[in-house]
């Protein structure tokens, strides 16, 4: 049945999506366009907003570069390609394929999203190569999972406000994740989306002639050249003493810092458990420089389009554009029915402002004073924009790059499934939020 579904959706996508690089270029005319017409910032200060705010990611893309080369270098190293052709070895019909790489996206993104999001996209393409499935559907289900990462462990709204000193402390104290995270009805939300997610893209599995099929040698890296090192430099280059030697300096500091420093599963500590992991797999400098050379072109997509959403989102905040929109689903809510208009305010900013915290900041000094004057359940509501942000992910090719870019394929090929996953997920998420007691 859901395979019918899909198909118009997948062949609509097909034919009239742009690349991701278009889509942005739309964002940003668009979110311009609304600002001048519905803001009283003028172009001037609509075009000073975007140039100003166009280097504001900077930090956070090198991060998302960097998540998406030491996941890819970890993954290159023969330890964890032995490791996950194991793995995907339990896979083997289609059905089975697209149940195993959505529960392990799932998982992961719960743990940690850029970890969730560079994991389901290695397992995916592990599983391509030894199982004949839809390999768009594939690549689908293991973005899908992204969709629980902000009611997981590295969810920055109800990390925020968890946090003693955060920007809406006077106003709602420190909740803690116990009433957010942890509560009934968010574990019940992610618990639902477990059992959804895998029966919704099991289902969605295209007949064997409407398959899209890769040829398994496309997925196969190129086989490393061996070099006899004679000079003292090549030496160097190839010492398994000098490249195991850093990758236990830095798995060391790793283990005093989560063991004895209580520290938390951050993009930062991610990124330093994929590189150091990955450079003392490889063993020798040598080695991780030939999967890093093979890494960096899948980089590409999100070196040219991060700054783009960096400045749609200035225009989206700085002229109150994102505001606006929120007051108006705010303004006709009651207080069992402001969660669900916070969710769905949420996911529509959440296309022009493709970033948890960022948008926290622009909707909690709305949905906060709103929850309060309601008589609102405020963890619920918070949680509420929190889902938002995370639904409307799942058609915002923002975060699909990591994915894409391992995978070998365009926004085009998946986000037909994606937009379906997109409806039954919302229904889902919203009878939950108004609902669940």
């Amino acid at each position: 049945m859901l395979n019918r579904v899909a198909k118009p959706f997948t062949l609509l996508v097909e034919r009239y999506l742009p690349d991701p690089f278009i889509f942005v270029i739309i964002l940003t005319l668009l979110s311009a366009i609304m600002a001048t017409a519905l803001t009283p910032a003028n172009p001037v200060q609509v075009l000073n907003a975007w140039g100003s705010g166009f280097w504001n990611l900077l930090q956070f893309a090198m991060q998302m570069l960097l998540v998406l080369l030491s996941g890819y270098m970890l993954a290159s190293t023969p330890i964890i390609k032995r490791l996950l052709a194991k793995l995907a070895s339990f896979a083997s019909t289609p059905a089975k394929a697209i149940i195993w790489v959505t529960l392990v996206s799932l998982l992961g993104s719960w743990l940690n999203w850029g970890f969730g999001l560079v994991i389901g996209a290695l397992f995916a393409k592990a599983i391509a190569r030894q199982t004949r499935v839809d390999y768009r559907l594939l690549v689908a289900s293991a973005y899908s999972g992204f969709i629980v990462w902000h009611g997981g462990l590295a969810g920055s709204v109800p990390l925020t406000i968890a946090t003693p000193g955060h920007f809406s402390a006077q106003s709602i104290g420190v909740i803690s994740t116990s009433e957010t995270l942890f509560s009934g009805f968010n574990m019940a939300i992610v618990l639902g989306l477990f059992i959804i997610m895998p029966l919704v893209n099991r289902y969605m599995l295209p007949s064997k002639k409407d398959s899209v099929f890769v040829e398994k040698d496309k997925l196969c890296d190129p086989l490393p050249v061996q070099i006899i090192a004679t000079r003292p430099a090549e030496k160097m280059e190839h010492s398994r003493l000098l490249g195991m030697s850093i990758g236990l300096l830095g798995l060391t500091y790793l283990s005093y810092y989560f063991v004895l420093n209580n520290g938390a599963l951050n993009l930062n500590s991610v990124i330093g458990l994929f590189l150091f992991t990955a450079i003392l797999l490889h063993q020798t400098p040598h080695n991780l420089l030939l999967s890093l050379q093979q890494a960096i072109p899948s980089g590409a997509g999100i070196v040219i389009q991060f700054p783009f959403y960096a400045g749609i989102m200035a225009i989206m905040i700085d002229t109150g554009l994102a505001q606006q929109i929120s007051h108006g689903f705010i303004a006709i809510a009651s207080a069992e029915s402001l969660p669900l208009w916070g969710f769905l305010s949420a996911g529509l900013v959440n296309i022009f402002v493709p970033s948890g915290g960022g948008q926290w900041a622009v909707q909690a000094p709305i949905v906060i004073p709103a929850a309060q004057a309601l008589g609102a359940d405020i963890p619920r509501v918070a949680m509420a924009v929190a889902w938002g942000d995370a639904w409307t992910n799942l058609i915002q090719p923002f975060w699909a790059l990591p994915v894409l870019a391992i995978a070998g394929l365009k926004a085009k090929d998946i986000m037909g499934f994606c937009l379906v996953q997109l409806i039954i997920t919302g229904v889902f998420i919203s009878l939950m939020l108004t609902f669940y007691p």
